[in-house]
């Protein structure tokens, strides 16, 4: 549903994104995963249509998002740092969805109203951190999108409300088939509601699988201790050979068995061989 080939994003002297490639499947829960910095924001305003790449392209169903309004209407997007008119109200917010978003639902509205029990006049500005999380989640879910885009979606919510939310959008999903992309630093958080995960780091793609897949063939080493001296590269190469499946139970840094370290750990794998490795 939606693609991301090639795109590249820089700011001055910065790369946030380098030859990043995704893909979305329609109907997906998908997972965008990465630590502080690796570029998630970055990656969802691009696919959104707020920054235009510098190189690459980025299409929802073949058509470009780019400065096309035909696509956006399908979208919705929550971002980390909320924003609202400053004195705007709830009733407010609403009204001015349903003139932007073609298939806003008001029935769908009152009903949430049960749900988030929000102040209807009260300017969205004086809400609580959490409670301006739960005013973006109620315009956005009402407006039906094709496709729901959340950066760090339950920041501020409190346990109780989390679950509700996230019940809300798994709901959503089954009834309308809604495709939902959801950046987080937290990959236990989205484990148990993503079918498909995309790890990042630096600007670059290192890993995109179904879940079931990863679960299937990933192993997570904890390990203690330094590389060994002649083992060299970066963690992130480590990660780029071990998730090689030609590599099957090879020592990333081309050693064999008999010393410590990381790359012994890879040799004493053979017995799960053709499975890839996550340091």
């Amino acid at each position: 549903m939606l693609q991301m080939k090639e795109v590249s994003k820089s700011f001055g002297g910065f790369q946030a994104l380098d030859r990043l490639s995704m893909e979305v499947p329609r109907g997906a829960v998908y997972g965008l995963v990465g630590p502080n910095g690796a570029g998630k924001s970055t990656s969802i305003r691009v696919l959104t249509g707020a920054y235009q790449p510098d190189r690459g392209t980025v299409t929802m169903e073949g058509q470009p998002v780019w400065e096309n309004t035909a696509v956006k209407n399908r979208m919705c997007l929550i971002p980390d740092e909320i924003f609202f008119f400053p004195s705007a109200t709830m009733e407010e917010m609403q009204r001015f969805y349903r003139g932007i978003y073609p298939r806003f639902d008001p029935a769908l509205y009152e009903r949430l109203d049960q749900v988030f029990q929000l102040p209807k006049k009260t300017p969205i500005r004086r809400f609580s951190k959490g409670m301006q999380k739960q005013a973006a989640f109620h315009l956005s879910i009402c407006t039906r999108p094709e496709l729901l885009v959340l950066d760090e979606p339950v920041d501020g919510l409190d346990p109780v409300m989390r679950r509700q939310v996230w019940s809300l959008l798994m709901s959503d999903v089954a009834q309308e088939n809604t495709t939902v992309l959801i950046s987080s630093h937290n990959l236990r958080e989205l484990e148990d509601i993503c079918d498909h995960v995309g790890i990042m780091d630096k600007g670059h793609m290192l890993l995109e699988r179904s879940l079931a897949d990863m679960q299937g063939n990933t192993v997570k080493l904890q390990l203690v201790g330094a590389l060994p001296p002649r083992a060299g590269g970066t963690p992130r190469k480590l990660l780029r050979a071990a998730s090689n499946p030609d590599l099957p139970g090879k020592c990333p840094a081309g050693h064999g068995a008999g010393h410590g370290g990381k790359a012994q750990l890879f040799r004493c794998a053979a017995p799960v061989a053709g499975r890839n490795f996550y340091l």
